[in-house]
């Protein structure tokens, strides 16, 4: 810790490092020094931790900022970097934002059409500080990659079905997965012929943007966290993932009065159609109904961290199925 605070001319010398608790995939501390209070963000995923890499999207978040965008822009060492590599870890450290975290549950209505009007904010942003084109490939027209293959996913539910009737001691999170798998194999066969077709258009994106990457301050947005996921991807579809995620509720339906007042203010801000988004939403629909990365963490990694979000996360796939002209309407209208 002293080696990376000294590459900080203004940093002082430490006092305190607590962990903060939140994030899957990185590794992120509260700081206190002799000169104030920080953020050490440890690149710890091997698919977004190349420094130069990180530096790109750190200048893209100071472009952000510069627009008005609640960015927390990295402080740059004496060297004029914002990435300090230390024993060939790569680290940035940021100021420290007093706030905190807010779900779909604790907005209302009117806070919802804010947030759905920062991410389209963010989409359109982008679009002015990016290059016009990705780095693999265009920024307009369909994006490549291919939908979930039911077949593919008839054969993980198989596996997985399989790992689960051989854990032992057997628990309550066996059962539900057993259910659910059960559940989504029948879903699956009955709208097998629904697979969508390539994405629609795309353009730059956060990449992850949920709860815990946004720092709530006085009840306002205060700092959008965590770019490493930033890249060229359908724009809409991460404005359907977003709601997905905050207006979930405990029993796994969303909020569809919050969604709409989002889903609107989305897209006036950043100048999405509506037809753009009844396709996001049926990508996003098939995305979940093929999706089983919750388990495969917890069956085949021994990894238990997002067991807690399974329970809400696998009955919304079920749910909506099952309302799936109600939750169309709550995005495009």
């Amino acid at each position: 810790m002293g080696a990376l605070l000294r590459l900080y001319d203004t940093a002082g010398t430490v006092v305190a490092c607590e962990p903060v608790e939140q994030g899957l995939l990185n590794r992120g501390y509260r700081l206190c020094t002799t000169r104030g209070r920080y953020f050490l963000k440890h690149h710890f995923d091997p698919d977004t931790a190349d420094p130069a890499a990180i530096e790109r999207r750190h200048r893209a978040t100071q472009r952000l900022a510069d627009l008005g965008v609640p960015v927390a822009v990295p402080l740059a060492h004496r060297e004029g970097r914002t990435v300090a590599v230390i024993g060939g870890h790569a680290y940035a450290l940021h100021p420290w934002i007093d706030g905190g975290h807010r779900h779909g549950g604790q907005l209302t209505r009117a806070e919802s059409a804010r947030l759905g009007a920062l991410l389209g904010a963010v989409h359109a942003c982008l679009e002015r500080v990016m290059p016009p084109k990705g780095r693999t490939r265009p920024a307009t027209g369909p994006h490549p990659v291919e939908s979930a293959d039911p077949a593919d996913t008839f054969d993980l539910i198989g596996r997985l079905l399989a790992r689960v009737r051989r854990h032992r001691p057997a628990d309550a999170f066996d059962a539900l997965a057993r259910h659910r798998l059960l559940e989504r194999r029948a879903l699956l066969e009955r709208h097998a012929d629904r697979r969508p077709p390539p994405g629609g258009p795309v353009g730059w994106v956060h990449g992850d943007f949920h709860p815990f990457n946004l720092l709530y301050k006085d009840g306002a947005p205060a700092a959008i966290a965590d770019w490493d996921r930033l890249g060229v991807q359908p724009r809409a579809e991460e404005a359907v993932r977003a709601a997905a995620i905050f207006f979930v509720r405990p029993e796994g339906t969303l909020d569809l009065p919050k969604v709409r007042a989002y889903a609107r203010a989305y897209r006036r801000a950043a100048g999405v159609t509506s037809v753009e988004l009844t396709a996001a939403v049926h990508r996003v629909w098939w995305e979940r109904l093929n999706d089983f990365w919750m388990l495969r963490w917890h069956y085949e990694r021994g990894d238990t961290r997002a067991d807690c979000q399974f329970p809400a996360a696998s009955a919304l796939a079920v749910w909506w199925t099952r309302q799936y002209d109600a939750v169309c309407e709550a995005f495009t209208r």
